[in-house]
């Protein structure tokens, strides 16, 4: 059957025509597909690991549960202990179409291959059981920036779905090439990496909006980071 041909934008349409230009369509590309761009679409049969709070819709017989305390090791538990909630995972589990957005950011899907990345926790969508994943805490930058505290560092072979503000853009790190990124607009890095962290005063007058943007991530080695073009700054949690 053809496809009939695209609603021009801004033009008016009936609802029937709505209906026939929003409707969910299968493309066929296995667990994790993108609906749009911006909606992650999660043909489940089994497990798979989202953000939570990101389940927009589902359909079919699908069951959730939150992360453990102790689903994490006792490391895990002392993380939520000094931090308060940190990065939350739900387990979805069963059969039929999942639905996943999170304020509207771009949606990418990844395939590890026995490899390593490590994502700020803001950014995490939703990933496969067969990656083994661990929520790390960045304690040197606990007093100065919020989002960029919890990071996953995913390993393994199976598939993963981060989002960005914006269209992401991957920088190449290369031997004596070291790569800076602002914190709240780094999304990503690759697994062999390990950031350190600089300040340079001189920078507050000249980026940003002059509220931190002097504290920098800084890559060295060879590998490779990915940024957004927005600054995501995330309110930490209350623990009063």
């Amino acid at each position: 059957m053809s496809t009939p041909p695209p609603i021009p934008a801004g033009a008016s349409h009936t609802l029937e025509e709505f209906i026939r230009s929003t409707s969910q369509q299968d493309k066929g590309h296995g667990l994790f597909e993108k609906e749009t761009d911006k909606l992650l679409e999660v043909n489940l049969n089994g497990r798979v690991n989202t953000k939570m709070g990101s389940m927009v819709a589902y359909q079919g017989n699908i069951r959730f549960s939150r992360e453990g305390a102790l689903d994490q090791g006792l490391g895990g538990l002392l993380k939520k202990a000094v931090s308060g909630e940190g990065m939350s995972i739900t387990y979805a589990d069963g059969q039929g179409k999942l639905y996943l957005a999170d304020e509207g950011k771009k949606v990418s899907i990844l395939r590890l291959q026995n490899e390593a990345i490590v994502v700020n926790g803001n950014d995490v969508l939703a990933f496969e059981p067969s990656l083994k994943h661990t929520i790390t805490m960045m304690r040197k930058v606990a007093a100065m920036l919020a989002g960029g505290l919890f990071n996953i560092r995913l390993e393994g072979s199976g598939m993963l779905a981060i989002t960005s503000h914006g269209e992401p853009r991957t920088l190449r790190v290369e031997p004596g090439k070291p790569v800076c990124t602002d914190p709240n607009a780094t999304i990503a890095w690759s697994g062999n990496l390990t950031p350190q962290f600089k300040t340079d005063t001189s920078l507050r007058t000249f980026i940003g909006r002059g509220s931190g943007e002097s504290f920098q991530m800084l890559f060295e080695g060879s590998g490779f980071v990915v940024i957004q073009p927005y600054e995501e700054v995330v309110v930490a949690p209350d623990r009063g």
